[in-house]
C-alpha cells in the first residue's frame, strides 16, 4: 500500500515538474507614443506586466529628457546655454561622448549641431520647404561638431549653437531599456522604436527573432529579413520623413557639409551591432557617408555589420550578416561586402 502511495506521489510530483517546464512564461506588450514616434515593446518573463510598465515610464522620461523643442527639456537647457558651460544629465553626457566619436571619424558627416539646418527646412511641421541659398549658408555657420565643447559632466557650445539628438536618442533608449530588461532578469523581449529595433535574447520558443527591413523604394514591401538574438537592427532612410515642392521630393537627412538633404547615393542604411546607441548613429553617419566612405568606415573600425541598398538597384551586405539576412524578391542586386583582403 505505501509503495502504492509512493508511486502516485511521485507521478503527481513528475506532472507538476513537466506542468511548469512547458507553461508559457508571462507576456506584456504596449504601444506608446514618444520622441516623435510610435513605439512598440513585447517582454516575456516574470513579472513582464511590470517591467513593461517601468520600460514605458522611462521612455516618457528620456522623451522630455532629450526633446529639442521641448523648452523645458536637458536639450533645451543645453541650447539656452550656448556660450557657457552647463552640466548635463549623465544619459546626455552619455549620447554627446558617442555622438563625438561618431563625427570624429566621420569627418563630420554625423554632427548633432545641425538643428538650425533643420529647423530652417522645418522637416516634420506645416512650414516644410526649400530655403534660400543665403538662409542655408547663414545657417550652417552654427554647424560644427568641433565647437561642442566637453568637458566632465559639462557641455559649452559656441554662441548661436544648438544641438539635436534625433539622430542618436532612440538608439540610447532601446540600449536603456535592453539594459533594463537584463536587470530584471528578462531573457526574450523586443523592443521596435520607428526604425530602431533592439532585441534581447532569443524568442521564448528558442529561434531567432525576425526583422523586416523596409524596401526604400516600394511602400509596403520587405526588402529582406534579418534574423537575430541579443542585437539591434537601426535604419535609416531618405523615404522616413520628407515633402515635395514643385515636383522634387526633399527627404529629412541633412548633409553638415551642404546644409541639403544628403545625396550620397544610397537609399538606406541598416546598422547591425550589439548596442542600439552606437547602431542609430552610424545609420545616419554612413547614409551621409555614401557607398566608398561606408565600406572604408566599416572596414577601418568595425565592431558592426551594415545592410546599404543604393539609388542603382543594388544591395551591399556586409560579410558578418552571411546567413543571417535573407532578401525579398529580386528588387535589388546582392552584393557581399569583404573585409580588407577578404572574399
Amino acid at each position: 500500500m505505501k509503495r502504492r502511495l509512493l508511486l502516485v506521489h511521485i507521478v503527481a510530483l513528475l506532472a507538476v515538474i513537466l506542468s511548469s517546464c512547458s507553461a508559457k512564461p508571462e507576456r506584456a506588450e504596449s504601444t506608446v507614443f514618444a520622441m516623435d514616434t510610435l513605439m512598440y515593446l513585447e517582454v516575456y518573463g516574470d513579472e513582464a506586466q511590470a517591467t513593461v510598465a517601468q520600460a514605458v515610464e522611462r521612455l516618457y522620461f528620456l522623451d522630455g529628457l532629450l526633446s529639442a523643442v521641448n523648452e523645458d527639456s536637458e536639450v533645451s537647457k543645453i541650447n539656452k546655454s550656448a556660450g557657457g558651460f552647463v552640466d548635463v544629465p549623465d544619459e546626455i553626457l552619455e549620447q554627446l561622448n558617442a555622438a563625438q566619436e561618431v563625427s570624429r571619424r566621420s569627418g563630420g558627416a554625423f554632427d548633432i549641431s545641425v538643428l538650425p539646418l533643420v529647423t530652417l527646412w522645418g522637416f516634420g511641421t506645416e512650414n516644410a520647404h526649400v530655403p534660400s541659398d543665403e538662409e542655408i549658408e547663414a545657417a550652417r555657420r552654427y554647424v560644427d561638431y568641433r565647437n561642442i565643447e566637453l568637458s566632465g559632466s559639462s557641455v559649452k557650445l559656441a554662441e548661436g549653437m544648438s544641438i539635436t539628438l534625433g539622430a542618436i536618442a532612440k538608439g540610447y533608449a532601446s540600449q536603456t531599456l535592453a539594459e533594463l530588461f537584463e536587470g530584471r532578469g528578462i531573457s526574450s523581449a523586443l523592443v521596435s522604436l520607428g526604425g530602431n529595433v533592439q532585441v534581447v535574447g532569443s524568442k521564448p520558443d528558442g529561434s531567432k527573432w525576425r526583422i523586416a527591413l523596409q524596401d526604400p523604394v516600394n511602400a509596403g514591401e520587405t526588402a529582406g529579413v534579418l534574423e537575430l538574438s541579443d542585437m539591434a537592427a537601426v535604419t535609416s532612410g531618405g523615404y522616413e520623413r520628407y515633402f515635395e515642392q514643385e515636383g522634387k521630393i526633399y527627404h529629412h537627412i541633412l548633409d553638415p557639409k551642404t546644409g541639403r538633404p544628403s545625396e550620397s547615393g544610397l537609399l538606406s542604411v541598416t546598422i547591425v551591432c550589439e548596442n542600439g546607441m552606437t547602431a542609430d548613429a552610424l545609420s545616419t553617419a554612413l547614409f551621409l557617408l555614401g557607398e566608398d566612405g561606408a565600406i572604408e568606415y566599416w572596414r577601418n573600425y568595425g565592431g558592426f555589420e551594415a545592410l546599404l541598398i543604393t539609388d542603382d538597384g543594388r544591395m551591399l551586405v556586409t560579410e558578418g550578416l552571411r546567413g543571417s539576412f535573407t532578401q525579398s524578391g529580386d528588387a535589388y542586386t546582392l552584393e557581399y561586402v569583404y573585409g580588407n583582403g577578404g572574399a
